[in-house]
């Protein structure tokens, strides 16, 4: 089942998304393979901490994130990954690892790799291991208003 709050939130907005069922993954280039869609529209959310500040970092599911290389491209000092039992209860609504790219929604700033932000459409795990949304990218950053990490 979706997260909750994300549906009512594009619903109250207006914006057009689809629901994309597929068989159970658990990472998100497994997933994107599952739904058949392109890895470069397919985000991979990871939370980290940047500075001691948690925060939402969003890229394309074949992209591996470098802590260091991502402190540089944000002026941090220091950008760390969180275990799931340190962020766990922010998402209640959701899977551990099919959190949506909505960190409005949860009270995270988020940041969004250029490339995946250049694509036409995001498509995401909506808070679960089987469903995923699909919505034009100019929605997503409108709603979100996410921080681009540089190429």
């Amino acid at each position: 089942m979706p997260a909750q709050r994300l549906q009512q939130y594009l619903d109250q907005q207006g914006v057009k998304y689809r629901v994309i069922s597929h068989s159970p993954a658990f990472t998100a280039q497994e997933v994107a393979e599952a739904a058949h869609i392109p890895g470069r529209v397919m985000a991979k959310v990871v939370i980290m901490t940047l500075d001691g500040q948690m925060a939402m970092i969003v890229v394309p599911a074949p992209k591996i994130i470098h802590p260091d290389s991502l402190a540089r491209s944000l002026s941090a000092q220091e950008a760390t990954f969180l275990h799931e039992n340190n962020f766990r209860e922010k998402f209640p609504d959701c899977e551990v690892g099919a959190l949506p790219p909505f960190g409005n929604l949860y009270e995270m700033p988020v940041y969004i790799d250029t490339e995946l932000a250049h694509q036409e459409e995001i498509v995401f795990s909506a808070g679960s291991y089987r469903e995923l949304f699909s919505l034009p990218m100019k929605d997503y950053l409108r709603l979100v208003q996410p921080t681009e990490i540089g190429r």
